[in-house]
């Protein structure tokens, strides 16, 4: 489960800001995880609030923006956007997607107080 260390890497750069800003609390964490990627984000949610219990970071709400995948179709060359590795292109019904985007995971921002 790759999503602990995902979140772990995700605290300890919170934590940073944390001691370089001197901020109390964080309010809001807000991450952008494409639908090709291999997080899950229900993983990812469950690890960050466990492992934020006991931390300044215990009542943060931690959102989840999930855009979808980006392609380009090798049949007629219109760039798309789809849910799934294996859909078909929605301009021509051909399916030779190349992936493009939407395989990666961003942090956002994050609100403190």
């Amino acid at each position: 489960m790759h999503e602990l260390t995902i979140c772990e890497a995700l605290l300890d750069r919170i934590a940073q800001e944390q001691e370089a800003r001197r901020f109390a609390h964080v309010k809001r964490v807000r991450l952008e995880i494409g639908q090709f990627s291999c997080l899950e984000p229900e993983a990812l949610q469950y690890a960050f609030e466990i492992m934020a219990r006991g931390t300044f970071l215990e009542h943060t709400a931690l959102e989840i923006d999930r855009p979808r995948g980006r392609a380009i179709c090798l049949d007629c060359g219109a760039e798309v956007e789809v849910e799934s590795r294996q859909d078909d292109c929605p301009a021509c019904g051909k399916g030779r997607l190349k992936p493009t985007g939407g395989d990666g995971m961003r942090f956002i921002e994050m609100e403190v107080a």
